[in-house]
């Protein structure tokens, strides 16, 4: 594969690996032996370190931190002020019978737990009033968002008895 190298400002150590339609963008930085491939994005002011990973249509924006052995994949979307130390720290969920959209849920240094879907990126609990307010006139669809929301708090829960 060929090392695609895109942004004005952006930032990629010799040891890290830039591959296959990765991107990144901005002020991004890809350091160490970190790697984007498998349309992976990193852009704005996120920093992706170490031996961590972003791809397979995975994005991590803002100003988002994934450090360590990491990997993010399967249409993850790390957005606001997202710190991921393990791939445990986020999980995503999805697609949803209304939309074809992926939901994410990560850890965030400002707001503790950061919910991502669609346009919509804030916390569990604005999350679930959200769903509550644009889904109530279609109860599958509820039902399936409401099903996301409790895996989503069952997954940190279980996340921080590790």
């Amino acid at each position: 594969m060929t090392d695609t190298y895109k942004g004005q400002c952006a930032t990629v150590d010799p040891t890290a690996k830039l591959l296959g339609n990765g991107h990144i963008y901005g002020n991004a930085q890809l350091l160490d032996h970190a790697r984007i491939d498998g349309h992976g994005i990193v852009s704005e002011r996120a920093i992706v370190r170490g031996w961590a990973a972003v791809s397979y249509h995975a994005r991590v924006e803002d100003y988002s931190i994934v450090e360590g052995y990491t990997c993010v994949s399967s249409f993850a979307v790390i957005k606001g002020h997202g710190f991921l130390k393990s791939s445990a720290d986020f999980i995503v969920i999805g697609p949803a019978i209304s939309s074809g959209r992926y939901t994410t849920a990560h850890i965030d240094s400002v707001i503790g737990i950061r919910v991502n879907c669609g346009c919509f990126s804030g916390t569990v609990d604005e999350f679930s009033r959200q769903i509550n307010k644009t889904h109530k006139s279609n109860p599958a669809a509820l039902a399936q968002y409401r099903a996301f929301v409790s895996l989503i708090k069952a997954h940190f829960k279980a996340r921080d008895l590790l």
